[in-house]
């Protein structure tokens, strides 16, 4: 069932999520599945006392919450199970972003794009087979184009989630992206006619 879009705009949310290690944490967790504060503090070379505590702090803010251990049963205070919560999160367009808010989504966007590049890059030299799938391209649009464009976007990939337990055996967990923005402008002024 696909859940409906939420935006964040609170701007305490937006800065628990904007911390790089937070991120990370998100990340792996969205990746790979559940994980306890120990297993991400190891994967993810950071101190487990600080993973934990990133962790209480991504859960107090709804980004993730415990979970059932591999073997079906619930957390242990020693080990608590830990999964990112799924969802369609949306943030408030620039124009309607305080100089506070800005700052933040500058520093959030800045760090997860470093970091979905630098993921990519390293997959793809990595590897040897034909599991990547990337374009580059432009087109002309409106504003509310644009917006139409990405709604059917979030719905082509909702097409494609489905439930656990109806995932073939043979899938994999691919990373996705879409990144539209507007070109330079002297790609976006209207034709004069003028030489």
């Amino acid at each position: 069932m696909v859940q409906p879009p939420v935006e964040i705009s609170d701007l305490a949310t937006l800065r628990a999520l904007a911390h790089p290690r937070r991120q990370q944490m998100l990340g792996h967790l969205a990746l790979h599945g559940p994980a306890t504060s120990a297993t991400l503090a190891r994967a993810l070379e950071l101190n487990t006392g600080a993973t934990s505590y990133h962790l209480r702090e991504l859960a107090r803010y709804g980004f993730v919450e415990e979970t059932e251990g591999p073997e079906g049963g619930p957390s242990r205070a020693r080990e608590r199970w830990w999964r990112a919560v799924p969802g369609d999160r949306r943030f408030p367009p620039r124009s309607r972003q305080s100089p506070e808010m800005r700052l933040v989504m500058d520093e959030l966007n800045h760090h997860a794009y470093a970091a979905d590049l630098e993921l990519f890059e390293q997959l793809q030299r990595d590897s040897d087979t034909d599991d990547f799938a990337y374009s580059r391209g432009t087109i002309r649009l409106t504003q509310a184009e644009l917006r139409e464009f990405f709604e059917e976007y979030i719905a082509l990939l909702n097409r494609y989630k489905r439930p656990e337990d109806r995932v073939p055996a043979d899938a994999r967990t691919f990373l996705t992206r879409l990144l539209a923005f507007p070109g330079p402008d002297a790609h976006n002024r209207k034709e004069t006619g003028a030489s």
